[in-house]
């Protein structure tokens, strides 16, 4: 019986936290990630503020959560895009996923800026690593490289670090506006790096 109890109460536990990442999310959306309260949060999901305590220890652990959701679908949404894609063109194909989702969302930079100063403080900034290290992986693997030296790490890195910047240059209108076009870019980052 003690287990039964014990096993609704991880499933309501469950249930609310995940309610609440929803609200969190449309919050979000309407109002932009960097500019997410807890108070406009709480009132979304339908909560007392200090309710939301027992799930988030604040807005920096929350943003972290939806950036580390975020994350998952990058990775989900890149090796489905790869998987479509026959021969050649798997990592343009891949980045060009990751950055209609990147474009259209702010989670991922607002979460990365709510990053703690010490490394490794928290349960949050951890499933946030491992999160960017499995979206990290789908481009190790979309683009050939192997995780297994050094160099190749870095080129993966340096892949990640571009479509970070594709997608803010992007969302901000400014890579149209020096000329160039995502595709362009994409075809170069994969004559480079596959």
């Amino acid at each position: 019986m003690a287990s039964k109890r014990s096993e609704r109460r991880a499933r309501e536990y469950s249930a609310t936290r995940a309610a609440i990442l929803e609200a969190a999310r449309r919050v979000a959306a309407r109002d932009g990630a960097r500019d997410l309260s807890l108070r406009g949060v709480a009132a979304e999901a339908g909560f007392a503020p200090a309710a939301l305590y027992s799930y988030f220890s604040g807005k920096d652990e929350l943003l972290l959560a939806l950036a580390a959701e975020d994350l998952s679908g990058v990775a989900r949404a890149m090796r489905g895009a790869a998987a479509d894609c026959e021969g050649p063109g798997k990592l343009a194909a891949a980045a060009s996923a990751a950055l209609d989702l990147l474009r259209n969302t702010e989670t991922i930079a607002a979460g990365s800026a709510a990053l703690p100063a010490n490394a490794g403080t928290g349960e949050a900034e951890r499933l946030f690593n491992g999160r960017l290290i499995a979206a990290l992986k789908v481009l190790s693997e979309v683009s050939g490289q192997t995780s297994d030296s050094r160099e190749s790490q870095c080129d993966v890195l340096l892949v990640a670090a571009t479509l970070t910047g594709l997608a803010l240059l992007s969302r901000a209108g400014r890579l149209e506006a020096l000329g160039f076009t995502t595709e362009e870019i994409l075809a170069r980052l994969e004559t480079r790096f596959s």
